[in-house]
């Protein structure tokens, strides 16, 4: 089983007993009578404080314990005599597993910047503000997987490689074994895609959605939970090129049914790490205190425990896209020319339109739904009207849109319709168009965007930092 965690240890009552503590330094300071060493295994955000005594040990290895050194102690455990815990032990035996050599080793014990840890992300995760963010990530995704077998969907692996795009959009990273340097080709001069390893063009999923809707038409309720890719050269603060997808798709569902699930489903996992990761959520809400105490009043954000209680605690508000439009044209930032993008019937709703309606005019969590048709994917479910479709975004404060699904459209002639529309080639679709030939069903199904929920949830600014080694333009180098 290995040795007791340090998490499990500070949580032990101190009877003078003999522990073994494994983990990392991230401080050691020394006073005329004793030395105090700070370890951190990674289990809890808390430090376990061992102690010994001046002359218990040779400096030759006193000097190796650094910040960054691995060490093994053994020792009593005891009750602390100083304040911020309520345990310690006593040391009996050092054995240094591995030094840090204090000219080299980056992170000291002081505040560094993030873009300076985006820099050495193979030591970040050992600082408190990374590690945090890990065990939260690590919480929400069990509380992911839960949370659908309870409800008893089945997971679905839905291929990384594919030779089709959900989204339509074309910005996808391709797969292939041909030889850049000596490429086939067509009597044309075009690539011969014959020649390489799948016989065709092949690219990394930007969603497995298409996939998955082949799964719910045969087991009801599934969910994927996987890498995606998207070959977009957005340097912002909320893309990534490699990210986490959570796709359920449901048959038998209608609008409705795809909203109920995806606001039980926010709710559940959001109070699933509020319950299980207090202490690192204290710690993320501390710092984002910090940091916006510069800030004008009436820019900072809500406290990060108030946040996620906002959307915990409230009933998520639904309305149309349109509704929503006459909302915001109604609205002071408009009147008074305070949005930086204009409003009107059949724009993309930008982020400041989104966030308006959550924070400002229902100061609650908002689902809009049944947008224009042009905006939204081909699969969508048309409405009657011919002019909008059943669509569904959950918006959130702080972000905007976090959740995007739809009821699917079921029928083969509207749905070969949509495709021919948007210039797609059936024939690339055949085996998801058959869906619809035999045995069609209404269903539904939403994406989420598990970093979009980690970040929310921690409070992060920037996505990069809530994914262990973020891929983005012109970076891949961990």
């Amino acid at each position: 089983m290995g040795p007791l965690q340090i998490k499990d240890i500070l949580q032990t009552a101190p009877e003078n007993q003999s522990v073994v503590v494994k983990g990392w330094v991230r401080t050691k300071r020394e006073s005329k009578n004793a030395i105090f060493i700070a370890l951190n295994d990674g289990s809890t955000i808390n430090n376990i404080q061992a102690v010994a005594e001046p002359g218990q040990f040779s400096a030759e290895l006193l000097l190796t314990v650094t910040t960054g050194s691995c060490l093994k102690v053994t020792g009593q455990l005891i009750a602390s005599q100083g304040a911020g815990q309520t345990v310690e032990v006593k040391i009996s035996d050092i054995e240094v597993y591995g030094t840090a050599d204090p000219e080299e080793y980056p992170l000291q014990p002081k505040k560094h910047s993030l873009e300076f840890l985006r820099e050495i992300a193979h030591l970040r995760p050992r600082t408190n503000t990374f590690g945090a963010i890990l065990r939260i990530r690590h919480a929400l995704a069990f509380a992911v997987h839960q949370y659908f077998n309870d409800k008893g969907f089945f997971y679905l692996h839905t291929p990384v490689i594919t030779a089709s795009d959900a989204e339509g959009a074309g910005e996808m990273f391709r797969v292939t074994t041909l030889d850049l340097n000596n490429l086939p080709r067509t009597e044309e001069g075009a690539i011969n895609f014959k020649e390489d390893f799948f016989g065709r063009e092949a690219n990394l999923t930007v969603s497995g959605q298409l996939e998955g809707e082949l799964g719910a038409m045969a087991l009801s309720k599934i969910y994927t939970f996987g890498p995606t890719f998207r070959a977009e050269n957005s340097n912002t603060t909320r893309h990534l090129a490699e990210f986490w997808m959570i796709e359920p798709e449901m048959a038998f569902f209608e609008l409705k049914d795809n909203m109920d699930l995806a606001e039980d489903f926010v709710k559940k996992v959001i109070t699933y790490a509020l319950i299980h990761c207090k202490d690192d959520l204290n710690f993320l809400q501390n710092r984002l205190t910090e940091e916006e105490k510069n800030k004008p009043q009436n820019e900072r954000s809500l406290p990060l425990l108030e946040k996620l209680a906002f959307v915990v605690d409230n009933p998520f508000e639904r309305l149309t896209y349109t509704e929503a439009i006459d909302i915001l044209l109604k609205s002071k930032p408009h009147k008074e020319g305070k949005f930086q993008f204009p409003v009107g019937w059949g724009i993309d709703l930008s982020s400041e339109h989104e966030r308006y309606l959550v924070e400002k005019h229902f100061k609650k969590p908002v689902i809009l739904t049944n947008y224009p048709r042009e905006i939204k994917s081909f699969y969508m479910k048309l409405d009657e009207d011919g002019k909008t479709v059943r669509a569904m975004d959950v918006l959130f404060p702080g972000i905007g849109e976090i959740i995007g699904g739809s009821q699917r459209e079921e029928s083969y002639e509207k749905l070969l319709g949509r495709v021919k529309e948007i210039g797609i080639d059936p024939e690339n679709l055949w085996w998801y168009l058959e869906t619809r030939k035999f045995g069609t069903a209404p269903h539904s199904g939403f994406g989420l965007g598990f970093e979009r929920l980690v970040q929310f949830v921690t409070g992060m600014g920037n996505i990069r930092d809530v994914i262990p080694f973020p891929r983005y333009p012109k970076s891949a180098e961990f």
